[in-house]
C-alpha cells in the first residue's frame, strides 16, 4: 500500500487550507499559515446563503485560489467534474489514476467529501481505494472505494495533487490576492453562485437572515466559525506583508487594524453559537442573543467596509511600484 508516511492534516475550520498546509508542509515548504490564508485571498472571503446554509463556506468556485496559490510557489493539478456528466465513469477512473501516480511520484494529494461534505488529505492507496484523513477525525481512515468518489447529494468528483513550482515576489503576491478579494467583496462574480452573496452584501444577507429568524442554527455556528477564523489570519497577513515591505508598513497596519477589529466581532459571534454536529437546520429563534448577535455582525461590516477600502488603497499604491 504506498503511503506517504509524513503527510498530515492541520485541522483547520477551512478544510480546504487545512489540506494545503499539510501538503506545503510535507513538501518542505515554510509558508505561513496567514501567508497561505492572505495569499490566496481565502482570509477575505465572506459566502453568504439567504438562510445561512453551512454550505457558505465551501459553495463558491475556489479556482481564485488555485490561481493565487502560484504566487505563495506551488501548483495544483488534479481532476473536476459532477456525477451528473455522461463520462462520469471516466472522470473517477482519471481521478483513481491521477491520485495513484501522485502519490507515486511522492506528492501529496487532497480531494472533496471523502467523508463528510469537507476536503481530505489523501496520504496513500489500496487496491480498492483511497486512504485518507481531514475534518472531525485526524487519524488514518479508508479506504474509500474509487468508485464511490462523488456519489453524494452534492456529486462534486475532484481530486487535487500539489508540487513546487515558483514564487512569486511579495509585493505581486499581496497585490494579486488583494485585488481578487475587492473584486469578489464587490458584488458578483464569476466565483459566487447566484444565491449567495459575497462581501458587505454577504454581511447585509446574514444580519437580515438573523433579524427575520431564518439563519439555521448550523450554518449560523459554522458560518461565524470560518470566517472569524478567515479574519484572524487576514489581520495576521497583513502584518505579514507589512513586515516584508516595510516600506508600506503604515498602509498594512491601518488594514491590520480593522481586519483584526472584524475577527474580534465574528469570534464573539462564534462563542453566541458555537459549533456542534448535534445542530439542526432549523431557524435560530429571533431573542436577545441573535439581536445582540446583529449588533455584533453590523460592527463587523463596519469595520470590513474601512478594511476593504484599505485594501484598496493597498492596491493602488503597490501598482505604482510596479
Amino acid at each position: 500500500m504506498p503511503k506517504l508516511q509524513r503527510l498530515r492534516y492541520a485541522p483547520r475550520w477551512v478544510s480546504h487550507l487545512g489540506c494545503l498546509i499539510g501538503c506545503l508542509d510535507y513538501l518542505g515548504m515554510e509558508v505561513s499559515d496567514a501567508w497561505l490564508y492572505g495569499a490566496t485571498g481565502h482570509a477575505f472571503v465572506l459566502n453568504i446563503h439567504p438562510e445561512v446554509c453551512p454550505s457558505g463556506p465551501t459553495a463558491w468556485r475556489s479556482t481564485m485560489l488555485f490561481e493565487l496559490g502560484r504566487n505563495i510557489g506551488y501548483a495544483i493539478g488534479g481532476v473536476v467534474g459532477q456525477k451528473s456528466q455522461r463520462d462520469s465513469q471516466q472522470l473517477k477512473e482519471r481521478a483513481w489514476q491521477h491520485v495513484r501516480q501522485s502519490i507515486d511520484d511522492g506528492l501529496p494529494c487532497y480531494a472533496w467529501e471523502l467523508d463528510l461534505p469537507e476536503y481530505y488529505l489523501i496520504y496513500g492507496y489500496d487496491d480498492v481505494g483511497y486512504l485518507f484523513s481531514g475534518p472531525r477525525d485526524n487519524g488514518p481512515k479508508g479506504p474509500k472505494l474509487w468508485q464511490e468518489l462523488g456519489e453524494t447529494g452534492i456529486g462534486m468528483i475532484e481530486v487535487y495533487s500539489v508540487r513546487k513550482g515558483q514564487a512569486a515576489d511579495d509585493a505581486h503576491t499581496v497585490r494579486a490576492a488583494l485585488s481578487a478579494v475587492l473584486k469578489l467583496a464587490g458584488g458578483p462574480s464569476e466565483w459566487i453562485f447566484p444565491e449567495y452573496r459575497s462581501g458587505l452584501a454577504g454581511y447585509a444577507l446574514w444580519i437580515d437572515a438573523l433579524q427575520r429568524g431564518q439563519a439555521m442554527a448550523i450554518g449560523m455556528a459554522y458560518n461565524a466559525a470560518v470566517w472569524a477564523e478567515c479574519r484572524r489570519y487576514a489581520a495576521e497577513f497583513l502584518q505579514e506583508a507589512g513586515q516584508r515591505l516595510p516600506q508600506h508598513a503604515a498602509l498594512f497596519e491601518r488594514a491590520r487594524e480593522h481586519y483584526a477589529q472584524v475577527a474580534q466581532h465574528l469570534a464573539e459571534v462564534s462563542e453566541r453559537y458555537p459549533f456542534s454536529f448535534d445542530l439542526d437546520l432549523r431557524p435560530v429563534p429571533v431573542n436577545d442573543n441573535s439581536r445582540a448577535a446583529v449588533e455584533t455582525l453590523q460592527a463587523a461590516r463596519q469595520a470590513e467596509a474601512a478594511g476593504l477600502d484599505a485594501a484598496a488603497e493597498i492596491v493602488d499604491e503597490l501598482g505604482r511600484g510596479a
